[in-house]
């Protein structure tokens, strides 16, 4: 059995935007974490799903970001998700998440899968 080590820089950077928004939506639900993982989905194969959670899952791997809020990881995904930037970015009057994933390699017209 062997033990791997991350850096979180090496499974996923998150800025300072999406880490005060992340503690927000923490902070107002009355949650302890953020979740990130895949499901399959689309006509493309995956899409993210963030979730305001309690506690982890059994492989999931464990960020605690700069301002303190915990962001849970799904292990069995992590090809799918490693190096991925995540912002929280102002587009016009919206706010909106945006995931900048080096890994993906197609990805649906709609742009609600892809695939990796």
């Amino acid at each position: 059995m062997s033990v791997e080590t991350f850096e979180i820089q090496d499974i996923l950077t998150v800025t300072d935007s999406a880490a005060q928004h992340f503690r927000k939506q923490v902070e107002s639900h009355g949650v302890s974490a953020i979740r990130i993982s895949l499901k399959e989905s689309g006509c493309t194969g995956y899409k993210y799903v963030i979730d305001e959670v309690d506690a982890p899952q059994k492989e999931d791997i464990e960020i605690t970001l700069k301002n303190g809020t915990n962001v849970y990881v799904d292990a069995e995904h992590l090809a799918g998700i490693r190096g991925t930037v995540i912002d929280y970015v102002k587009e016009g009057l919206n706010r909106n998440l945006v995931l900048n994933n080096p890994n993906v390699k197609n990805e649906c017209g709609c742009g609600e899968s892809f695939n990796f």
